[in-house]
């Protein structure tokens, strides 16, 4: 039995999935890294309006915005608005209303799309994976039964349910109801 070689977009039995502005992310494109002119994008959105910055709340000290490049649907950002990276800089009102507003999001997050957890994360420096290192900022991922399925595993392609610009407005409509 001979084995066939498959050429460059030749069928082979498997369906793709592509996402190229993982990559672009991946090398850096409107990202803060060392060596490129990028602003910092956590200190630009507030200028933004909520709907184009896909902020769902503000608060005195920090605000909760949509992640653009999300590890499941309805993954929120919790950013200080003062440029600072370390937690331990942050003043005690600026941490108290960052863990404050993770709490809130995870019950409009159960409320709105009924995640059943949640992966709460704040990588400190980028040698610990910070993708913007110098901007301080949690993540709040909900979770669901079964969400890992063989996409991101197999694929290394996450589909997520809803476009980011829905998924905002549900989650801001509901940030004051609970």
């Amino acid at each position: 039995m001979s084995e066939a070689v498959v050429g460059v977009g030749m069928p082979d039995g498997w369906q793709r999935l592509w996402a190229p502005h993982r990559m672009e992310y991946l090398s850096g494109e409107n990202r803060p890294l060392s060596g490129n002119d990028v602003a910092c994008p956590f200190c630009d959105i507030p200028k933004l309006s909520d709907e184009e910055g896909l902020i769902v709340f503000r608060g005195a000290d920090a605000y909760v915005v949509m992640n653009l490049y999300p590890y499941n649907a309805g993954h929120l950002l919790i950013c200080a608005y003062r440029h600072i990276a370390d937690l331990t800089d942050l003043t005690d009102a600026e941490r108290n209303e960052i863990f404050s507003l993770t709490a809130h999001a995870m019950k409009v997050l159960r409320k709105v799309s009924n995640a059943a957890g949640f992966n709460l994360g704040m990588n400190q420096g980028a040698i610990s994976g910070a993708g913007v290192a110098a901007h301080i900022h949690q993540h709040v991922v909900p979770r669901w039964g079964g969400d890992a399925n063989f996409m991101p595993i197999i694929g290394q392609t996450k589909v997520l349910p809803q476009l980011l610009t829905k998924t905002r407005s549900d989650l801001a409509a509901a940030w004051n109801t609970i």
